[in-house]
């Protein structure tokens, strides 16, 4: 199974994940959103299994700085793509894409689901 996970390196929460994913001999391959950017096909396939109100992370520091106006203007898959190409660090991490299915966030019970282990 060919699985990616897609983030940031210095995120607590990809940390997490990528620590369960090698101490559960996982092998995976890391997408730096910073480095290596984010496509608005990437951000589409991920919305046909995630709803786009789940992948724009509305708690994290870059959604609370912007302004009033562009918060506002997020009202649908389309904008949200829109702000996610903008702003990557809007986008909930982190996403976990393999086996035709996309998970965003990290929990380990959600881990050994997805990977039955």
């Amino acid at each position: 199974m060919n699985i990616t996970l897609y983030g940031i390196p210095n995120c607590d929460t990809v940390k997490k994940a990528r620590t369960w994913l090698e101490a559960n001999g996982t092998s995976y391959a890391f997408h730096d959103f910073k480095k290596n950017g984010i496509t608005r096909e990437m951000i589409a396939g991920w919305l046909r299994d995630v709803p786009w109100d789940v992948l724009v992370n509305r708690k994290g520091t870059t959604w609370r700085n912007l302004s009033d106006e562009q918060k506002d203007a997020v009202i649908d898959a389309a904008s949200a793509t829109e702000l996610m190409l903008a702003s990557p660090s809007v986008i909930k991490r982190p996403v976990l894409c393999g086996a035709g299915k996309t998970s965003v966030g990290f929990s380990a019970d959600a881990y050994q689901q997805i990977f039955q282990k």
